[in-house]
């Protein structure tokens, strides 16, 4: 009993290995962080071939940043795809964050301001679990991301 624990430990140990080969093998083909900004790599939990169709991720990108508790603010700024030559991968980018933007609703006096994670508008993409998926944003950013699943029913559209 104690060798069939030592031989399960040992596979799955090589197992995770090669997968951790593969993904550092994609990795290395996405340049560093160039100066001023910082890169974020992703890992999505693995889906099988067909799987994949039915995920999509929505990516965010942010600052926390002292808000009034009250109001909606959003940054300024874009998430832009681009190409990452010589590998038909893609990666994200945002270049610089533009100002905060904010609702105008009236805040009570003595109101303590909060803490939040403050976005620009956030970019939903396909899932692929197979490469990294990497963003560049400047340096005090940060990125979070959801991941979405499909229902399994569709909707019929009527013509007209």
């Amino acid at each position: 009993m104690h060798w069939n624990r030592i031989v399960i430990a040992g596979i799955l140990a090589m197992t995770l290995n090669s997968l951790g080969a593969a993904e550092d093998r994609y990795l290395k083909a996405f340049p560093p962080a160039g100066e001023g900004m910082t890169r974020f790599v992703i890992m999505l939990p693995h889906k099988e071939r067909g799987e994949d169709q039915d995920f999509k991720v929505e990516i965010y990108v942010g600052k926390e940043m002292e808000t009034d508790g009250v109001n909606m603010v959003r940054l300024g700024g874009k998430i832009e795809a681009k190409p990452l030559k010589g590998w038909g991968f893609t990666y994200y980018e945002v270049a610089k964050f533009g100002p905060a933007m904010s609702t105008r609703i009236g805040v009570r006096p003595g109101t303590k301001p909060v803490k939040k994670f403050v976005t620009m508008p956030s970019t939903t993409i396909g899932y692929n679990s197979r490469i990294p998926l990497v963003v560049y944003v400047p340096q005090g950013g940060a990125v979070r991301y959801r991941i979405w699943k499909a229902g399994d029913k569709t909707e019929q559209a009527k013509e007209g």
